[in-house]
C-alpha cells in the first residue's frame, strides 16, 4: 500500500487562468487531496500563457479544462508551439485527462460552422465538426458505460454501491461541437444517457495510451473516485516503473452521489 511521503507527484495544470469552466478545477482539487489523504507529496505546477517547456517535461501526470471561444483561440496559439514536447509525453505514456476545448485542442481539427478549418495538435485520431447556430447544444447530465478493461475498481469499491456501478462515469456535458474518433484511439465508453461526443453513435471521449479526452465536466473526478484513483496509480507506475496498490479511502460519500445520479437518470445498471 502507498502511504509515505517516499513517492511523489507533481501534476501539470495546463492554462489555469484561462481554461477552467465549469467547475473544471475541482478535477485538480481531487486529485490533490487524493493524493494527500495517502501520503503521497503532491505539487500542482500551473502552467500559463508562455510557460517553459521544461516546467512541462517535468510533469508527472497533466491536466487541462474546457472554456470559451475566446480564451481556447487565445490558448491554441500557445499550444501550438508546445506541440512537439506535448505530444512526446503523451506518446511515451505521461497520464493525461483533457476536457472539452482541451480534448478538442487534440484531435486534427475543429471545423466552425462556416467551414473554416481550425488545425489541432493531430495527436489524437479524432476531428471536430460545429454543425452552426441553428442545431442544439449538447447539455445535460450523462451517464457512461466503461469497457471492462478501461477501468476495473476494486471489489470493496463494487460492494460499496452496486454490482456494476465501478463501470460507469457520471458527468455533466456542454458542447457544441461534435466530436467523430477514428481508428487509432479507443472511445472512453458508451453513452448511457446524455449525447457524448456526438449525440449520434452514442460513444464518449477518447483514450489514447493513457491520455483521456472527454466532454464530462461536473467536475468528473470528484464524482467518479475510482477514475481519479486510475489517473494517480498510472502516473506512479510511469514515474516509479513499479505496480503500485493504493491504499483504500473511504469514499461512501463519492459513491452515494454517483449512484444517486444514476438513479435520478433512471439508469438500468
Amino acid at each position: 500500500m502507498i502511504h509515505n511521503t517516499k513517492h511523489s507527484l507533481l501534476i501539470g495544470w495546463l492554462y489555469p487562468e484561462l481554461m477552467s469552466t465549469y467547475g473544471d478545477r475541482g478535477n485538480i482539487i481531487t486529485l490533490q487531496k487524493r493524493c494527500e489523504w495517502r501520503g503521497i507529496d503532491v505539487e500542482i505546477k500551473r502552467l500559463d500563457l508562455g510557460f517553459e517547456i521544461s516546467d512541462l517535461k517535468a510533469c508527472d501526470m497533466l491536466f487541462m479544462g474546457g472554456a470559451q471561444d475566446r480564451q481556447q483561440t487565445i490558448v491554441a496559439k500557445d499550444l501550438l508551439e508546445k506541440k512537439k514536447a506535448l505530444e512526446e509525453m503523451i506518446e511515451d505514456g505521461t497520464p493525461g485527462l483533457y476536457i472539452c476545448g482541451a480534448y478538442q485542442f487534440l484531435g486534427n481539427y475543429y471545423k466552425e460552422a462556416d467551414g473554416t478549418i481550425i488545425p489541432g495538435l493531430d495527436i489524437f485520431d479524432l476531428y471536430t465538426e460545429n454543425p452552426g447556430e441553428n442545431v442544439e447544444r449538447l447539455i445535460g447530465n450523462i451517464v457512461v458505460s466503461l469497457d471492462d478493461n478501461i477501468l476495473r475498481a476494486k471489489q470493496s469499491e463494487v460492494e460499496k454501491f452496486s454490482t456494476s456501478s465501478n463501470n460507469n462515469l457520471v458527468g455533466f456535458e456542454n458542447h457544441g461541437g461534435r466530436t467523430y474518433v477514428g481508428e487509432k484511439v479507443t472511445a472512453f465508453g458508451a453513452v448511457s444517457k446524455g449525447f457524448g461526443n456526438n449525440g449520434g453513435d452514442k460513444t464518449e471521449g477518447a483514450i489514447y495510451k493513457n491520455s483521456f479526452g472527454s466532454y464530462m465536466h461536473g467536475p468528473i473526478l470528484p464524482k467518479n473516485p475510482h477514475f481519479a484513483d486510475h489517473l494517480i496509480k498510472l502516473a506512479l507506475e510511469k514515474k516509479y516503473h513499479e505496480k503500485m496498490e493504493l491504499k483504500e479511502l473511504n469514499d461512501d460519500l463519492e459513491y452515494k452521489a454517483n449512484k444517486y445520479i444514476i438513479q435520478k437518470l433512471k439508469v438500468s445498471i
